[in-house]
């Protein structure tokens, strides 16, 4: 199965104060919905005396799972605009407790998630193809200009008598890459298929 989905780059916390409240979005990764809720319920213990707690988490690579929880806000007011903003975001296998204290603005629910988004950031979880790439050091002078052309990075290069390096490739790409790289070393390059590895892409988040 091409596994490819968009998530958190990592878990974290984010603040903000609106007309004197307090808004603390913390945000989790999980693969569960039962980890999903432990989540939820860590936060509400260790936010207890907060005025609210407002959860939404998406689960499955296919968004599977969708769940949302005002925490006695008027209903549809704060869990669905949060979960609205991961959807925005095409956000999966994460949840999302947003800490209110005081009063405030309800808004500021799907407000505090989509700062989290810009914050934290967000990473692109996909199956790539593992390439090694053995090359003289005077092939590898001219391999900067190979990843540029391609838009590709380089993974882990090791000096010896050779330049070993790695670089990771979109399996239906796999084919043009190595197509590409025979063409550019005029066949003088050893390149070897070391599987299938998951891997995380940063990913610009745009404002929604």
């Amino acid at each position: 199965m091409n596994m490819e989905y968009v998530t958190f780059k990592e878990n974290g916390t984010v603040q903000e104060e609106i007309k004197k409240s307090k808004f603390i979005c913390h945000v989790k990764r999980v693969s569960s919905e039962e980890e999903a809720r432990d989540f939820i319920n860590a936060i509400k213990k260790e936010h207890y005396k907060a005025t609210h707690n407002c959860s939404a988490f998406i689960i499955g690579e296919q968004s599977d799972i969708k769940r949302t929880s005002d925490d006695g806000e008027p209903s549809g007011t704060a869990g669905v605009p949060m979960l609205g903003v991961l959807e925005n975001h095409r956000i999966t296998n994460s949840c999302v407790v947003v800490t209110r204290y005081f009063g405030g603005l309800i808004r500021a629910y799907a407000g505090s998630v989509a700062k989290a988004v810009r914050e934290i950031g967000l990473v692109e979880i996909k199956e790539q193809v593992v390439l090694g790439i053995t090359l003289s050091y005077s092939q590898y002078q001219e391999f900067a200009n190979f990843l540029k052309d391609h838009q590709l990075a380089e993974q882990d290069p090791m000096f010896t008598d050779q330049v070993m390096t790695t670089i990771f490739v979109d399996k239906e790409n796999t084919s043009s890459i190595t197509a590409a790289l025979v063409e550019f070393y005029n066949g003088k390059v050893i390149i070897e298929d070391h599987g299938i590895r998951e891997v995380e892409v940063p990913r610009l988040s745009v404002e929604k």
